[in-house]
């Protein structure tokens, strides 16, 4: 490699890097000139000919300085090293029968259409489909730009309230499904001795244990050090379906080497919007009322259906991460 020049991993963290830093380069370009122009109108002011003009400057100035300032210490915060990468989204159905399985259906699809006003790509990776319609569990990958940075906080039960379609009586009825978020490391982020995997074949079975196919075509993958388990049947090629199954395992093991590297600091997660733990109820989607609430933040939006379109979700995702952020710079001035 010639000297000063970047090749492979190096110029791809190089990249990286450049693309975290520029805006708070930018940003902090921005404060300064403001500061700069600031002192310069205060020196002004002893001009009686140019106070009067001055005087309106400073003001707008003042009033503007506040939040780049702010602007420059969000963007100075501690990064999430997972931020920029890709995720896995796991969608389970809970508590209610049919009706979960079709709640998280209606989940999948409104992170689906989300994902693609961001620009974002959503491949499905394994799923099982309900008899009624829906998922009974249903697992997608996600990438493009800031995917986990973005889809983070959706972690955990998303409850429903609504009448069911079955339903003769009118009853509203209340079912859950969870949500899981993990981001999708790269191959050198986590390393699997194949030594620690224990890989079961077996003939992949649809619905009522018919046969889909009569080849041993299904996976399941144990990591012998940390007892996860994965399955994948979806695809007709065993080498498909292996290939997805370490995917997905690399995923949950890169989640529990995050979750026990940060230790001490899950507790802080755990204070500002929620800890991402599935079992936690973040968010109830009430259909006779229209209306969403997130209650790690107290936000309701009579916009149902603009929500789960996708296009109302951007409103609770930004509101959450500007909570996050809040508290974070909160917790450094303390």
């Amino acid at each position: 490699m010639a000297s000063g020049t970047l090749e492979g991993d190096e110029f791809v963290q190089a990249s990286r890097d450049y693309a975290e830093l520029e805006p708070v380069a930018k940003l902090s370009v921005e404060v300064k000139a403001m500061r700069e122009e600031i002192a310069g109108l205060e020196e002004m002011l002893g001009d009686p000919e140019m106070k009067a003009m001055a005087e309106e400057e400073l003001a707008a100035l003042r009033e503007q300085l506040p939040a780049a300032e702010r602007r420059l210490a969000i963007a100075l915060l501690p990064r999430d090293s997972a931020d920029s990468k890709p995720a896995m989204l796991e969608i389970r159905a809970g508590t209610g029968g049919d009706e979960a399985a079709l709640f998280a259906g209606d989940l999948f699809r409104m992170y689906e259409k989300f994902a693609s006003e961001q620009g974002w790509k959503v491949e499905p990776v394994s799923m099982n489909a309900s008899e009624v319609g829906g998922f009974k569990e249903i697992v997608a990958n996600i990438t493009g730009t800031g995917v986990f940075a973005k889809l983070k906080f959706e972690s955990g039960v998303h409850r429903v309230q609504r009448v069911p379609v079955t339903e003769s009586g009118g009853r509203i009825h209340t079912s859950a499904a969870t949500v899981a978020v993990l981001p999708e490391p790269d191959e050198v982020d986590v390393q699997i001795d194949t030594n620690d995997l224990k890989i079961d074949t077996y003939r992949a079975s649809g619905a009522g244990g018919q046969h889909v196919n009569t080849t041993d075509s299904a996976v399941r993958i144990t990591h012998l050090p940390t007892g996860l388990v994965v399955m994948q049947q979806d695809e007709r090629s065993q080498i498909k379906n292996r290939a997805k199954a370490m995917q997905v395992l690399r995923a949950r093991l890169y989640e529990k080497m995050r979750d026990e590297a940060q230790g001490a600091e899950a507790e802080a997660r755990k204070a500002m919007v929620g800890s991402g733990d599935r079992s936690e109820r973040i968010r109830t989607y009430n259909f006779p009322q229209g209306r969403v609430t997130d209650h790690r933040i107290g936000l309701t939006l009579h916009k149902l259906e603009d929500v789960l379109a996708g296009p109302g979700l951007n409103e609770l995702v930004d509101a959450l991460i500007a909570e996050d952020e809040g508290k974070r710079l909160a917790a450094l001035s303390e």
